[in-house]
């Protein structure tokens, strides 16, 4: 029987100590250069991060001195604007404080205010003037505010843009610019001359009227244009029609601005004297009755046909009177002019601001 050959494997060889020692050098080496590597990406991004915090404080820098300089100008603007307001109120209160000084004792003198002038303005009082002042004032008041507003309300929310509108507004413009004078004699021709009211208390009332309207209208349109529109769409939605939108929403909310309008107009009014010089005349009767309806009498202190003089045109008419009495009566008419003035603005104000709470329901 044959026997059958076995052949062993050869035997491994065992790795010489000379050979592992290299390994673990090759090893320990790559290691070391990992770690190299790996540090120098540290100091890297490190050096990146100092670059950028070097950077971001440069920056933070100019951002610093920008803000500084800002500051100062805000400051030196600041400083400029309080020194001009400052001294407007310093002028306005020397102006008023000066007037007052040299008119009040004249004001306060009994009689002043409750009779008549006498000796062509140089002696008596302004009472006949200042009454002429208010019903001037009051005629102007009831002719404009219903056509200023009127206008304002279809230039604003009827007119639609185009060549009409744009007529209207350069028209208007153009009125509010002319000189006071101008419209003086305009009224003058037309109204005392060629309308036959002479110097008469309607032709003053026109003629002032006339520069007093385009001032309303802008200032009406203003404030009806600055009343939100959401307003309009919402009274829209709600089934209501442009005019009861106008009349029963946006006046109420526009009411404060259009009262500071009609404010303004009337002390411009109250105080005009270059146009009544020629259409109102610059004398009053001798004698006012204030308890008759006889319109067409001379005397009757509410004939509209009649020659009034306002408080302005009696300064201007007795300036120049030369005489020391005549210059204490201009001081205290001045004096008086200016403190109606200045009540009237404040009693119209608060009269507005309530009618506008009471309107508006706030």
């Amino acid at each position: 029987m044959a026997k059958t050959c076995r052949t062993s494997p050869a035997p491994v060889a065992a790795p010489t100590v000379p050979a592992a020692a290299a390994a673990a050098g090759s090893e320990a080496g790559l290691k070391v250069d990992e770690g190299s590597q790996v540090d120098a990406r540290r100091r890297a991004d490190a050096g990146h991060k100092v670059d950028e915090g070097r950077g971001a404080n440069a920056g933070l820098k100019v951002d610093t001195s920008h803000i500084v300089r800002a500051q100062r100008m805000d400051r030196i603007a600041t400083g400029v604007l309080t020194a001009i307001a400052g001294l407007v109120m310093l002028i306005v209160v020397s102006m008023v404080a000066y007037i007052l000084y040299e008119g009040l004792s004249t004001l306060l003198t009994p009689g002043f205010l409750t009779q008549p002038s006498r000796a062509n303005g140089a002696a008596g009082g302004v009472a006949y003037q200042l009454f002429d002042s208010f019903y001037l004032l009051v005629i102007t008041l009831l002719i404009s505010v219903p056509v200023s507003l009127g206008a304002a309300v279809f230039l604003t929310e009827y007119a639609p843009e185009g060549p009409i509108t744009h007529i209207a507004s350069t028209a208007i413009e153009t009125l509010s610019s002319l000189p006071s004078i101008v419209v003086g004699m305009f009224g003058f021709l037309v109204f005392s001359v060629n309308f036959g009211w002479k110097y008469s208390i309607i032709s003053g009332a026109v003629a002032l009227t006339m520069f007093n309207i385009p001032i309303l209208v802008r200032v009406i349109q203003q404030a009806l244009e600055d009343v939100p529109q959401h307003q309009r769409d919402a009274c829209l939605a709600m089934g209501l029609t442009r005019w009861e939108a106008t009349v029963h929403v946006l006046i109420p909310a526009a009411m404060p601005a259009i009262v500071t309008g009609v404010v303004l107009s009337a002390g411009r009014v109250f105080g005009e004297a270059a146009a009544l010089l020629f259409t109102s005349g610059m004398s009053s009767p001798v004698r006012l009755n204030f308890f008759t309806l006889n319109f067409a009498s001379p005397t009757c202190a509410w004939n509209i046909f009649r020659p009034g003089e306002s408080l302005a045109v009696h300064i201007y008419k007795i300036y120049g009177e030369g005489a020391p009495e005549a210059q204490q009566i201009v001081w205290g008419t001045a004096a008086l002019l200016m403190i109606c003035v200045l009540l009237f603005n404040v009693v119209s104000r608060v009269a507005g601001k309530a009618l506008a709470k009471r309107m508006t329901a706030e």
